[in-house]
Formats: C-alpha cells, structure tokens, sequence
C-alpha cells in the first residue's frame, strides 16, 4: 500500500507542477523541469539529510517514467480544457499529505529521533512545493506565507508517529495521518483558513 501512495504522491507532485508552470505561463519544457523538481526534491533532500545513497530517484526508471508521463498528460489536458482555480491547491494537497507520511516512514525506519522524525517528514513534504514555487518566481513561497501548509505537514507527522507509537497496523497510520494532511490543508483552502501574521506592536 505504502508504494501505491507514493506513486500517487509523485504523481500528485508531478502534475502540481505543470500547473504551476501553466499558471506562470512557461512552455512545456519549464513544464518538465517543475514537474521533476516538485516530485523528486523532498525525497532528495532527506535522503541526503539521512546519508541514503544512491538517491532513491537515481535507480527507479519507473518513477521517472512516471513523472515525465504525468507531465506529459497534464500538458496535454491543458491544452484542451481549463481547470477550476484551485486545482492547483487540492493536487498539491494530496502530493504533500502522502509525501509527508513517506518521510515519517523513512525516517522511523532510520532510527532517528522523534523530533527528527517530524522534522523530516515536513522537509519531505513542503521542499518540492518550495521548490516549485522559487523557479516560478513565486515569494515569499507558499510555506512561508500565512497558509496552513507545514503545519498541516507536521500536524500529519506527528499523528503518524504516534499512532506508530501505540502499535496501530501500518495500513490505518498512513490512512489516518495523511487523511489528516490533506482535510487540513482543504480546510484552508476551502474554508480560508490562515495563521496569523508576523506584526510589530501596536501596527
């Protein structure tokens, strides 16, 4: 099950950053590169962080068929049809909840602490959206600005560690933790949900 998420994960990625691209008005080779960059860069960044060599991507011909499929697709839909304005929110949603609770899962696995668990798992989930963001010239990038997005992340993280604490099955972790990611970031999407902003005294 943990492997059919995260290709869903990666694809969700994938076509989040054609979007992006389509939305900044690229061509389809920008297309491509974001569609890479948003799939491919948490993993990178935490397999790096854990010293996990060769880079999962480097080996997977599959996955990256499937990035360059899914981006081809997408590409291929815009070109015919337009999607709702924030279809760009609701994939990216589904790409961080499942991302995020791979990072959980990869760092337990590495024996690491539970802080750094949770540190992880947001990296994993939020660095490709960050990413994604800067080549399009987006900032500050989403993860920095008022969104419910790493705390969505970590919040997911967090129920993932415990529920891996109290011995839940692996099936009902993943479900429930990313379930979690994903109700919140829509419930700021949909329901205009914001943290506060960063403001002197007094303004």
């Amino acid at each position: 099950m943990l492997h059919a998420l995260y290709l869903l994960g990666i694809s969700s990625f994938a076509a989040s950053g054609v979007l992006a691209a389509h939305r900044a008005n690229m061509d389809p080779f920008g297309g491509f590169v974001l569609a890479f960059a948003a799939s491919i860069s948490g993993g990178t960044l935490r397999d790096l962080i854990l010293d996990r060599h060769p880079l999962y991507w480097t080996h997977d011909w599959v996955l990256l068929v499937l990035i360059a499929s899914v981006a081809a697709a997408t590409m291929l839909y815009l070109r015919r049809w337009e999607l709702p304005q924030r279809t760009l929110m609701v994939v990216d949603a589904v790409g961080l909840a499942v991302v995020t609770v791979i990072g959980a899962r990869a760092a337990i696995d590495a024996h690491v602490t539970p802080v750094a668990v949770l540190i992880l798992a947001v990296l994993t989930g939020v660095t490709g959206e960050v990413v994604r963001d800067v080549l399009c010239g987006e900032f500050p990038p989403l993860l920095l600005r008022e969104e419910v997005y790493a705390t969505a992340a970590l919040a997911g993280a967090g129920c993932y560690l415990l529920l891996h604490w109290t011995g839940a099955s692996a099936t009902v972790a993943i479900v429930v933790s990313a379930g979690l990611v994903f109700a919140l970031r829509m419930a700021a999407v949909f329901g205009d949900l914001h943290l506060p902003r960063l403001q002197r005294v007094g303004s």
